[in-house]
């Protein structure tokens, strides 16, 4: 089942509402509070019509595809948006990155264990992330901690890392074997090194959906990338922004940005721990390029619509493996 509800189609045909009722459903409550829906169908009818007026209200260039799991039946798509055109996912693709290494570790090439070194000609300097602050090179680490700052604190160098180990060609070649030949790094003229390349919103959601149904990885791999990926420190200024630590633990997710781009990728839980909402929103050419904090108009419309989502699927039942989120207790050190 596909709710066809299209943010320039929802414009066209007047507000908001006016959408929301064209699918059978109000986009929220009457006091504007988002509400539980009772049925998929109707939980995917309020993600769409939340996705068209935070689209309107953000503007700029948007590309989406939001799915509602029904253990009953087809999961509802609640936003198709340009959802196959192939554009640069930046840091979303992270994701990619580390199932091809931890691919890689379940084939026995590669172990979590392992050292890689950290030298001063492959730190990223002003990038995003931990290893450019360190400030005293050669070190090193395992390849579990550098996929942890990959997909956490969503740090550059980490990439560089995961080719030392898992080269641009062969990273490809693996997500290419896993049905993902949209979404792809670009290499470089060093063959260890890439850019984070290319994604559809389809093949990200797709991804998401195998990870979480146990066909990408391992039942340990798969674990450990969705742990970083609801981890507290995982990112927070978009969809997991307004939210508590308890419900933020049922959202796992990567942010990706350069330049005008502000995309977003990930997966919601229920309260058992399975799936119940997967959501790749992808959004460039808004007002405030150099603003990559939480008030850029496209990471508020994310965090707006994510207040949205959870509350939609909070009386539904997931779909497919449970994945419950690792116990998070507050230290004081010592």
């Amino acid at each position: 089942m596909t709710i066809r509800v299209n943010r320039r189609a929802a414009l066209g045909i007047g507000t908001v509402a006016t959408a929301g009722a064209a699918l059978g459903a109000a986009p929220a409550s009457a006091a504007g509070r988002p509400r539980a829906a009772a049925t998929p169908a109707e939980a995917a009818a309020q993600v769409a019509a939340s996705y068209a007026q935070e689209t309107a209200r953000a503007g700029g260039n948007w590309q989406a595809y939001v799915s509602v799991a029904n253990a009953a039946a087809a999961p509802p798509v609640a936003v198709a948006d340009e959802a196959d055109r192939r554009i640069e996912a930046y840091s979303v693709n992270k994701i990619a990155v580390a199932v091809a290494v931890l691919d890689k570790v379940d084939r026995g090439l590669l172990t979590l264990a392992q050292r890689v070194d950290v030298t001063a000609s492959i730190v990223i300097p002003g990038g995003d992330g931990i290893f450019s602050l360190d400030g005293a090179y050669p070190s090193s680490v395992t390849l579990g901690h550098a996929l942890a700052a990959l997909l956490t604190v969503s740090d550059d160098t980490a990439v560089r890392l995961c080719g030392l180990v898992c080269p641009a060609a062969e990273l490809n070649q693996i997500l290419v074997a896993k049905g993902f030949p949209n979404t792809q790094v670009q290499p470089v003229a060093n063959p260890n090194r890439f850019y984070l390349g290319t994604s559809t919103p389809r093949e990200t959601h797709d991804l998401l959906r195998k990870l979480v149904g146990g066909t990408l990885l391992s039942a340990s791999s798969t674990a450990f990338l969705l742990g970083l990926l609801r981890s507290p420190i995982a990112f927070t200024d978009g969809v997991r922004r307004e939210m508590s630590s308890a419900e933020r633990a049922r959202v796992a997710t990567k942010a990706g940005w350069f330049d005008t781009a502000r995309h977003e990728a990930g997966i919601v839980f229920d309260a058992a721990g399975a799936p119940v909402l997967t959501y790749a929103l992808f959004a460039d050419g808004q007002a405030g390029a150099d603003d990559f904090g939480a008030t850029h108009p496209a990471v508020q419309a994310r965090a707006r619509m994510g207040r949205v989502f959870l509350a939609a699927v909070a009386g539904l039942a997931g779909a497919g493996p449970a994945h419950r989120a690792a116990a998070w207790r507050p230290s004081n050190g010592g």
